[in-house]
C-alpha cells in the first residue's frame, strides 16, 4: 500500500511539472509581439524622406534660380550698384571670355557686404535675351566669403572668366560650345542687376 502511494504522489508531482512546462511556453508569444513590434518602428522613415525632398528642392531653386539676399547686418541691395564689362567685343571660338565687375556702393555712408564669388552670378544670354546658355553660379554654387567694406562711392572689381561652354542649374546636362553669334553678359549681386552687356563670339 505504502509502495502504491508513493507512486501516485511521484505521478502526481510529474504531472504538476508537465502542466507548468507547458505554461512556460508564452516566450515564443512574446517573442512573436516583440517582432511585430520592430516591424512597425520603422514607420517615421516617410517623413525622413519627404523632409530629405523639400529640402533638396529648396536647395536647387536658392542656388539656382534665386539670388542670394544680404546677411543680417550687412548692406541691402539698394545701397549698391552693379556693372559688367567684356574684355574684349569680339572673341574667336575656343577663346575664353573674361568678363569685369565692378560693385559700387552708391549709399552716403560705409557699406559692409559679402561679395564672394558664390554670391554673384554672371550670366550670358542670347543677345535678344531670350535664352540664358551659361550662368556662373550654375556649376560653382558656392565660393569663399569676401566680406568688404566700401566707403561711400568706393567700388570693388572682380573679374570671372568664361570657357565659352552652356550650362544648366546644379550642373546638369551635357556641356556643349556655344556657337558664333552675338550674346549679351549680365551680372548680378542679390536682386541687382547690370545692364546687359554685347558682344561676340566669331
Amino acid at each position: 500500500m505504502f509502495a502504491i502511494g508513493a507512486l501516485v504522489v511521484a505521478l502526481a508531482v510529474v504531472i504538476w511539472l508537465a502542466v507548468t512546462v507547458s505554461r512556460g511556453g508564452d516566450a515564443p508569444d512574446a517573442a512573436a509581439a516583440a517582432s511585430t513590434s520592430e516591424t512597425t518602428e520603422p514607420g517615421p522613415e516617410p517623413a525622413a524622406s519627404s523632409t530629405t525632398t523639400r529640402t533638396s528642392g529648396t536647395a536647387s531653386g536658392t542656388r539656382s534660380t534665386e539670388p542670394t539676399p544680404a546677411a543680417s547686418g550687412q548692406c541691402a541691395d539698394q545701397s549698391l550698384a552693379i556693372k559688367v564689362s567684356v574684355g574684349q567685343p569680339t572673341y574667336q571660338m575656343g577663346e575664353e571670355p573674361v568678363f569685369g565687375i565692378v560693385i559700387t556702393n552708391i549709399s552716403g555712408a560705409p557699406c559692409t557686404r559679402d561679395m564672394g564669388s558664390g554670391l554673384q552670378r554672371v550670366s550670358v544670354h542670347s543677345l535678344d535675351g531670350g535664352r540664358q546658355l551659361w550662368a556662373s553660379t550654375d556649376c560653382f554654387p558656392d565660393g569663399d566669403p569676401d566680406v568688404r567694406t566700401l566707403d561711400r562711392g568706393e567700388q570693388a572689381a572682380f573679374t570671372v572668366t568664361w570657357t565659352g561652354a552652356t550650362s544648366q542649374p546644379e550642373c546638369a546636362g551635357e556641356r556643349v560650345q556655344v556657337p558664333a553669334g552675338a550674346y549679351n553678359v549680365v551680372a548680378q549681386m542679390g536682386s541687382v542687376r547690370s545692364a546687359p552687356e554685347p558682344f561676340n563670339i566669331a
